[in-house]
């Protein structure tokens, strides 16, 4: 892969300022303080909200503790996005601190699935990569990883370190040089106006010509309206990592660069802010 290690620093420590408030309803003991963190864009909410959770129990009587769950503005924030593209699909174009209800009853069975420990985040993250590398390598690489690297990959997500996870994870974003880059390129789609869960086909990112593929073709071939609106006005923001890559960015350079570390590219598609 190309060596943009700015890029890949700066996409690893993307943080989003959070406020914590205990949902209305939960009945507590005592008044229940907002809870702020840091959190990072790259990882999973059920992983890095221990504090919160801990922060909340403290109010809370016991027996009504069940498993704890996030909501924004009524929407509830499925575990397994990661934190940044739940960001950028929900609430990139509202006032710092993100606020997030926190609840522990009724879960929403019909909304989220169920994180009873972070085994459950493991086996969901380490699904995606081998999915990627699937795509990419035909899972030539991440078959020929020995056990200790995957939990290497994982621990360094779970960690928070970024040198640990890219030592592994590099392997994973390199193609033969007699190629121009992945077989298929590792996205998904989501748009916050539709119910659908994401958009995900094949997609390569060399023309049959030998030119690079950029953003712009990968969303004509795949979601035409994000960037094609019927009216001439555009409505929507293509969005990755809570930036606006430019459309003639070669898809390529995005894939090895711009994924989550489950090796995917995120691409929310939000309507643009109207003031």
């Amino acid at each position: 892969m190309t060596d943009d290690k700015d890029v890949l620093r700066d996409v690893w420590f993307g943080r989003i300022p959070t406020c914590f408030t205990l949902y209305q309803d939960e009945i507590t003991e005592r008044e229940a303080e907002p809870y702020y963190l840091l959190l990072p864009r790259i990882s999973y909410l059920t992983l890095v909200t221990d504090k919160v959770k801990k922060h909340f129990q403290k109010v809370i009587r016991q027996e009504e503790v069940s498993e704890i769950w996030f909501e924004y503005e009524g929407t509830p924030l499925k575990w397994h996005y990661p934190i940044g593209l739940l960001f950028d699909l929900h609430a990139s174009n509202t006032a710092l601190p993100w606020s997030i209800t926190v609840h522990f009853k009724n879960f929403p069975e019909k909304d989220l699935l169920h994180c009873h420990s972070k085994d459950v985040i493991e086996a969901h993250f380490m699904a995606c990569i081998k999915e990627a590398d699937a795509l990419k390598h035909k899972s030539q690489v991440i078959n020929e990883m020995q056990k200790k690297d995957h939990k290497q990959l994982w621990m360094g997500l779970q960690n928070d370190k970024f040198e640990q996870f890219w030592a592994i994870n590099r392997k994973l974003m390199e193609y033969p040089s007699e190629d121009s880059g992945f077989r298929y390129i590792p996205f998904r789609i989501y748009q916050a106006t539709t119910e659908r869960p994401f958009i995900q086909k094949l997609f390569r990112p060399i023309a049959s010509g030998g030119q690079l593929h950029t953003l712009g073709d990968l969303l004509k071939d795949v979601c035409p309206s994000a960037i094609t609106p019927e009216d001439g006005e555009q409505k929507t923001q293509v969005m990755i990592h809570g930036i606006e890559p430019m459309l003639e960015t070669p898809i390529q350079w995005l894939s090895e660069h711009m994924s989550y570390p489950d090796n995917f590219l995120h691409i929310s598609i939000i309507p643009r802010p109207t003031d």
